[in-house]
């Protein structure tokens, strides 16, 4: 896996090492990698657009919605956990 760069703040309760550290990130990493996945966003989102009065799960529209750079006005995507 390559290393993504990204803004991450952990909190440890106690002291660690710069290693355990290290060793907690890319815990962390392989983690978020998995999550992130297509495969796993589209069953737990749903759009909601406001234009149309509608909320739909239909994972052709989220997938599509989720590619998306930029969402449209007042279409927004719901995490349903």
């Amino acid at each position: 896996m390559d290393k993504f760069n990204r803004d991450l703040l952990v909190l440890f309760k106690e002291k660690s090492t710069p290693q355990t550290i290290e060793h907690e990130l890319e815990l962390l990493h392989e983690l978020l990698f998995y999550v992130e996945k297509m495969d796993n966003l589209v069953p737990v989102y749903e759009v909601i657009n406001v234009n149309k009065y509608k909320i739909t799960s239909d994972q052709k529209v989220v997938r599509e919605t989720l590619s998306n750079k930029i969402l449209r006005p007042f279409v927004f995507l719901n995490n349903m956990n």
